[in-house]
């Protein structure tokens, strides 16, 4: 009877039509095997071995290094001209424009003058193309970051009262003020990056879960959104920076809504209608279209000749780009005394910037079947924003939207970023003055529309709560408190909040007793299933965490309670026996 059941119980477990393995080896204790298979005893080797490896240099680990600090090196060579030149050549006109146009509207994220954003769009460009490991992210301003470098501005250069006493201030105008702040932060986050990058440090990113990364940027599209309500409504608001100033920016707007431009809201109404309704119809014709229609350049064209010919900024007293002039300013030393100031405000910037570019990095990398390098990326945003701010632009990463377009409209390599940036340049030289009549609404608008997929991501929230709460606490933590906080101290916070759910996920593991789940040879956490067998005698316990000092007592508990719960019942029955 015991063979009858027991082939019983294997037909059972052999469904008709199953895959099924195997395993049936001898016992080994990690002795015996080590023994018996004759395990390999690795030298220990001491820091200072590790340390000479590191440094040890021969030429071919000299080309090796060479190659991977100048990436263009690799791909240029397999570059396919025919097939790749007229793609790169119509993607790099089309992010081009929309870089021109983004470059201006973010600039205002960090309250300098708009014209500083073409700087930007242009200097970061060229250095990643020989530096970048990327072949597809488009490289230049992304409002996070400038929106962070514009707290920074405000702080030590406000719109209202003295600036901070900084030494290098003296003969300065306030524009200038600012964008020696602005340049001088960025050369610092350029150099942290660079050392970052120099270390290996790259893993670093890891740390900043894709749940954190999502209530992070939600809250700065929130805060965007409202700095580019002074534009769009034409009020005048003063730049405040710090914790809740978000609170005291809109107290003053409701203050002073009485005193809305009319005209700057129905200009920005229009834009935002325009570009999102067409934008939408990219998004759904994106494989019928060659290229997505520039909806943003067109309708600045448009709002350019119309204020022109109108003459707005005369009539109807809003406030325009103005004078923008042509060429490149002389490069600037970075200034130290700002470097003490704002050591504490550029560490996150780094962190951001280059999280924000790897992420979108390797999205594309992987779509295209290539590799790209996190430290590598490290070294090439340093030395854009070392290089960048002596000739005074701003933090660089990489916009979402400009990525996308850059991409999208068949983009192979970074000659694709080239491009864009001469089309940068030749705005900036030549005809930068037809921007000139520009209404600022129309930057606010294009700013606003483009926040989107940022703001978007809070419908996130429902199904974070149902697959895993703690991710979802770590999210509305972050989310709130670069609300409320700022942005570097919200990012800090949610550093916090997810620090700590690891150390609870850690130390209170989801222990489990397993069972066998009748007719099969698969064992899953009993409470999940009805139809289980569980061994007499024999408890298998899962703990889904390393067992260490921490969660030792924890794990002790809840195996001694597990042990009790199962053995109760069968000494029980052994003892009527």
């Amino acid at each position: 009877s015991g063979s009858t059941s027991s082939e019983g119980s294997r037909g059972e477990m052999q469904r008709v039509g199953a895959k099924q393995y195997l395993v049936a080896r001898a016992l080994y204790s990690e002795d015996s095997f080590a023994e018996e298979h004759e395990k390999v005893c690795r030298p220990h080797k001491t820091t200072l071995d590790h340390v000479k490896q590191y440094f040890k240099c021969d030429a071919k680990r000299a080309k090796n290094t060479a190659l991977s600090l100048l990436p263009i090196v690799g791909w240029i060579k397999i570059y396919r001209i025919k097939e790749w030149l007229l793609n790169d050549i119509v993607s790099g006109v089309s992010t081009g424009l929309v870089a021109v146009l983004q470059g201006l509207a973010y600039c205002l994220l960090a309250s300098l003058p708009p014209w500083y954003g073409l700087f930007s769009a242009f200097f970061p460009v060229v250095i990643y193309f020989f530096f970048g490991t990327s072949r597809h992210i488009s490289v230049g301003p992304f409002p996070v970051l400038c929106l962070m470098i514009g707290s920074v501005v405000t702080r030590l250069v406000p719109d209202e009262g003295p600036p901070v006493n900084i030494t290098g201030f003296e003969g300065l105008t306030r524009d200038e003020q600012r964008v020696l702040v602005a340049s001088s932060v960025t050369f610092l986050t350029g150099i942290m990056q660079l050392a970052m990058g120099v270390l290996q440090v790259g893993f670093v990113v890891m740390y900043l879960s894709d749940t954190l990364v999502s209530g992070f940027t939600t809250a700065a599209a929130i805060h965007i959104l409202v700095s580019q309500l002074k534009f769009v409504l034409g009020l005048q608001v003063p730049g405040i920076s710090g914790p809740l100033a978000i609170i005291y920016t809109l107290e003053i707007i409701f203050a002073k809504i009485t005193s809305t431009n009319v005209c700057d809201v129905v200009i920005a109404l229009v834009i935002m209608v325009v570009v999102f309704i067409v934008k939408e119809l990219n998004d759904r014709f994106k494989s019928k279209l060659p290229v997505p229609i520039p909806i943003e350049v067109i309708m600045t064209v448009i709002a350019c000749g119309v204020s022109y010919a109108f003459d707005f900024r005369v009539k109807y007293g809003i406030d325009v780009v103005g004078y923008i002039p042509q060429g490149y300013e002389s490069p600037i030393a970075p200034n130290l005394h700002i470097f003490k100031e704002t050591a504490v405000e550029a560490f996150p910037m780094a962190i951001v910037g280059f999280a924000v570019a790897f992420s979108v990095a390797k999205v594309y990398s992987v779509k295209h079947d290539y590799t790209i390098d996190g430290n590598q990326e490290l070294i090439a945003f340093g030395i854009s924003n070392i290089f960048g701010a002596s000739f005074k632009s701003f933090a660089a990463s990489t916009a979402l939207s400009r990525s996308a377009v850059q991409e999208s409209t068949g983009g192979k390599t970074q000659i694709a970023g080239v491009l864009s940036a001469l089309i940068v340049m030749i705005v900036t030289l030549a005809i930068g003055f037809l921007l000139d009549p520009l209404p600022k609404s129309v930057l606010g608008a294009v700013v606003i529309v483009n926040l989107k997929g940022m703001l978007m991501q809070v419908r996130e929230i429902p199904y974070l709560w149902k697959r895993d709460k703690p991710d979802c606490v770590v999210w509305l933590g972050t989310c709130i408190a670069s609300i409320l906080l700022g942005l570097d101290l919200g990012l800090a916070v949610g550093l916090g909040v997810e620090l700590i759910s690891v150390i609870l996920r850690t130390q209170f593991p989801r222990c489990s007793v397993l069972a066998n789940i009748r007719g099969t040879d698969i064992y899953k956490d009993r409470k999940d299933y009805t139809n289980i067998i569980e061994p007499k005698g024999v408890i298998i316990f899962r703990i889904p965490a390393p067992i260490f000092f921490a969660n030792i007592e924890f794990f002790r508990s809840k195996l001694i309670e597990a042990v009790s719960k199962t053995m109760t019942p069968y000494h029980k029955q052994m003892d009527r026996q």
